[in-house]
Parts: structure tokens; C-alpha cells; sequence
């Protein structure tokens, strides 16, 4: 089950539980950071402990989750939830988790940490037009594909072409195989009017900092970390420690971090109407009917 953020996900995964007998695998690449359930609208305590919920907050913040590490650990997740005959709801707004779920990966291996390091570091130094001129001298392929203000992409195939020698492309040859037979399973989208969705997001959020999500950043702020790891680039986290670094107001922030939301969500959207098109979208009133539709259409 994918959605954008704030499409009430989480509340349908746990209905779903309830009614299946299942567990929650998570695939929300900012909700496996324990540092993070606040600002990132985790499940919280009491909802995980009415069902289970698996992969959710087991990473600390100042490590580079990937996804190909999400891949092997939903693997390992869903092999043992099938030995048990219990459903897996996969639930989550992270494409690629579940296009490398039905798909799979290309096998690049684990970066070591100090290239890693060291790539981060130059980026803050020197920027990414410095390291894409490195890459058009080691990898022209990649190079060519990208563009010089692509960081992420930019540092990604540099990473890997240090480390193993080889281009990107190359390892895009060697697959991983889909964890699971996407025939064999529910896939829905879940999506709300556009207006609905635009109301919650403004109201979550508002809830969050209700919640406590400004001393959650505080504390991570506090840690000194790169701003270039993933859980210092979660929606809001950036805006935050902007205000409590004296920068802007708490309500410029908090403005800040809803509109950033709200266009990842249309990022989000497009993503999956291109990329993952057997997804059935719903509404989310009709989300459970829809899922009982094709788990019958599945025992035929």
C-alpha cells in the first residue's frame, strides 16, 4: 500500500492488520530513523503495540540507509511473516522500496564508509560541479547522463565508481532479483482529492509540532551531523534547525516545511503514475473494499 505523505496510510495499514491477522512492514525511507518519529509521523508507541509493525525506526540518524539495505532486510521480513502464514502490509511512500520489491536492484556492493565520508566532505568543500568533473574523467557514461548541480546522483555514481572500479552502468547489468511476485500480490495507491490531502498536511503537521517534533529536532540538531545524511534532509528537519539557529521565525519554518511537503506529494504522485502503473489508485473510503476485490481476485 503507497500513498503520498498525510494520505492516512498508517490508519489503513492497521485496520488492514487487524482484519488479516497481518504485520506492517514499513517502506518509508525517513521512518526506519529512530532519531525521527515525530517529524517523520511515525506510528507511535500505542499503535505499534496493537500490531506489529517491522523496519520502522531501527536506524540510527547518523547512518546512510540505502535502499538496497531496505531490500535485504523487507527480504528477510517477509520470508519470516510467510513461514508464520501471516499477511505483510507493506506500507509507504518510498517508490523505489517498492520498486525494488517487485523488481528488484541493481547489485552495486556496500560503499565503505571513509569513501562515503570523504565524498560528503568534498561536496561541502567544493561542490558538485568540482566532483562531476571528477566523474567525467572516470566514468564519462555517467557523467554524461548527469547533470553537474545533480548532487546526489553526482556523488552516487562517483561513490561507486571509487570504490569498485567500475561504472554505475555497469553494475546496472547485474540485477538483484524482486523479492516478491508482484502477480501475487495487493497493490493499491492510496490517494485523497487533492484539497483533502493539502488540509492534512497543514493539520499533521501542526499536530506534530503539537506533538513535540521541535525538541526531536532540537536533539538531532544537537548531534552535529552532516546535513548531507537522509534523516537531516526529512521534510521539516532542515526548516526547523534554520529557527532554532535564530534564521527565521518558528512560523516561516513551519510554512516552509508544509509547502515542501506539499510538492514532494505531487513528486510522489507522478512518480508512481510513471514508474509503478499496476498500482490501483483509491480513495481512501474505498481503500478496504478495494483490497478484499483483489485478494478475492487472487484465491481464484
Amino acid at each position: 500500500m503507497a500513498g503520498p505523505t498525510a494520505s492516512g496510510k498508517s490508519a489503513l495499514a492497521l485496520a488492514l492488520a487487524a482484519k488479516l491477522g497481518g504485520a506492517i512492514v514499513n517502506a518509508d525511507s525517513m521512518q526506519v530513523y529512530r532519531d525521527l518519529r515525530i517529524i517523520t509521523a511515525r506510528p507511535t508507541a500505542a499503535e505499534e503495540r496493537r500490531m506489529p509493525h517491522l523496519l520502522y525506526g531501527h536506524v540510527d540518524a547518523a547512518e546512510n540507509y540505502s535502499v538496497g539495505r531496505w531490500r535485504q532486510e523487507a527480504e528477510a521480513v517477509l520470508a519470516s511473516l510467510r513461514r508464520e502464514s501471516r499477511a505483510a502490509i507493506v506500507v509507504g511512500g518510498t517508490g523505489l522500496y517498492f520498486s525494488v520489491l517487485t523488481r528488484g536492484l541493481a547489485a552495486v556492493p556496500p560503499i565503505p564508509a571513509e569513501i562515503r565520508a570523504d565524498i560528503r566532505a568534498r561536496l561541502g568543500s567544493e561542490g558538485s560541479a568540482a566532483l562531476h568533473a571528477e566523474l567525467e574523467r572516470r566514468d564519462p557514461g555517467a557523467a554524461a547522463r548527469l547533470k553537474p548541480g545533480d548532487r546526489a546522483r553526482v556523488t552516487r555514481a562517483l561513490e561507486v565508481v571509487l570504490a569498485t572500479g567500475r561504472s554505475l552502468t555497469d553494475w546496472h547489468g547485474e540485477e538483484m532479483p524482486a523479492a516478491i511476485d508482484p502477480a501475487a500480490a495487493v497493490k493499491i495507491f492510496l490517494m485523497p482529492e487533492r484539497d483533502e490531502l493539502l488540509r492534512r498536511i497543514d493539520a499533521r503537521f501542526d499536530a506534530m509540532m503539537a506533538g513535540g517534533a521541535l525538541d526531536e529536532v532540537r536533539a538531532l540538531a544537537a548531534r552535529d551531523l552532516s546535513p548531507e545524511l537522509p534523516a537531516m534532509k526529512a521534510h521539516g528537519v532542515p526548516w526547523l534547525i534554520r529557527h532554532l539557529k535564530g534564521a527565521i521565525s518558528l512560523a516561516e519554518a513551519a510554512e516552509g516545511a508544509k509547502r515542501d511537503t506539499r510538492q514532494y506529494t505531487k513528486r510522489q504522485a507522478t512518480w508512481f503514475r510513471n514508474q509503478l502503473p499496476e498500482f490501483v489508485w483509491v480513495k481512501p473510503d474505498a481503500a478496504v473494499a478495494e483490497v478484499e476485490r483483489q485478494l478475492l481476485e487472487l484465491s481464484k
